[in-house]
């Protein structure tokens, strides 16, 4: 199956300001492509840059994408190590766009076998409820609306801090007693704090029922993540810290993290997700699925992914309930409440809506 053209897509979704400890975001920085075969086959992909994060804006991930459809055409669709390795050779990082190219492969894959993509990959449905994130803000604002996301039926709130370490603590105080003790509550420091902070906040915090805390520290102070788990009781998340396998297997072997976040956007992928799993799973570390500000496109193939992988233990996959102010995309995963789930059509199961791409800027390579 021969790689034709790919058409590449400036996929912006306009939303509500979303803040978090590294910065805001005021839309979705989003590509979409789709893989064309000469077949009557095409595979779909979706990458959401967060540049305070990965270090890929949208601009990036386009001139990336360009390069990377050169690559590809006339060569076998279907040989995927083939495909993902000719996207390294020619460039060492931007895990973000080559997660769309990734994406289209396997969503092709599974289409050229009829399969929805979570059998494609060996996986079974099961019952997944995303947490609900709440950006930094006051502390009062983050717990009216941690009141409202109860009200409206979620269970588990993921919060955001990372700022001044006082003003964190009095968030999540404050939260904590809105909302009772009955809702889980997980924390996601993005890499704001420094270890002192970490220390004081988690320790401060201890008594809270915290299910744990997402990357409390920068990456570079990743050597001092074995020591902030002796001296707090609050279990660690790597998420900046794990883009892909080989962060892994230095975090476990380092005793620096209880728990693993993936995320397409850093690991290149589905491919390379499943070999960070892979080592995480033989080790007893749980992970979770986590995402950007993608829409339902690649939040579909995040679904089907976590379908597949029974050491993912949590979800994040909240990422099109956050502000998005248009839904892109036909088909595709769908909530009930705070539970989600998809069709058993062939691929991800999901396209974008051809009257929004006719409002995108669109390159045919």
């Amino acid at each position: 199956m021969k790689i034709t053209h790919i058409d590449i897509y400036r996929f912006s979704i306009p939303m509500e300001p979303f803040v978090i400890a590294t910065g805001t975001m005021d839309y979705a920085q989003n590509v979409f492509i789709r893989l064309h075969t000469d077949t009557d086959l095409y595979g779909v992909g979706e990458c959401s840059a967060f540049p305070m994060i990965v270090g890929e804006t949208q601009e990036t991930c386009l001139s990336m994408a360009k390069d990377f459809a050169k690559i590809w055409k006339g060569k076998d669709a279907l040989d995927i190590p083939a495909r993902i390795q000719d996207l390294h050779n020619y460039s060492a990082h931007n895990p973000t766009i080559k997660s769309a190219f990734d994406m289209a492969l396997y969503d092709l894959a599974a289409k050229n076998h009829n399969q929805p993509l979570y059998k494609y990959l060996g996986g079974i449905k099961r019952t997944i409820e995303t947490d609900m994130t709440i950006g930094i803000g006051s502390p009062e604002d983050m717990a009216s609306t941690a009141i409202k996301y109860q009200k409206q039926g979620a269970s588990i709130l993921k919060i955001k801090l990372g700022k001044k370490p006082d003003v964190d603590l009095e968030r999540i105080r404050k939260i904590r007693e809105a909302v009772g003790k009955k809702m889980v509550i997980r924390i996601d420091a993005n890499q704001g704090w420094t270890f002192e902070e970490a220390l004081y906040c988690l320790n401060g915090m201890s008594n809270l029922d915290i299910e744990f805390c997402e990357q409390p520290m920068r990456t570079w102070y990743d050597d001092y993540l074995p020591e902030l788990r002796k001296k707090t009781t609050i279990k660690i998340m790597a998420d900046e810290s794990c883009y892909n396998h080989h962060d892994a297997r230095k975090l476990i072997n380092s005793n620096a993290c209880d728990l693993i976040n993936i995320k397409f956007a850093k690991s290149g992928g589905i491919n390379e997700g499943l070999e960070i799993h892979k080592i995480a799973n033989d080790s007893g570390v749980p992970c979770m699925i986590g995402s950007m500000l993608e829409s339902r496109i690649a939040l579909s193939a995040n679904l089907h992914f976590a379908y597949a992988c029974s050491n993912i233990k949590y979800f994040d996959l909240d990422t099109c309930l956050l502000g998005h102010l248009v839904d892109p995309v036909v088909g595709g995963v769908s909530y009930d409440g705070y539970f989600l789930d998809i069709p058993d059509t062939p691929g991800i199961g999901a396209d974008a809506d051809e009257k929004f791409l006719k409002t995108c800027e669109m390159w045919k390579i």
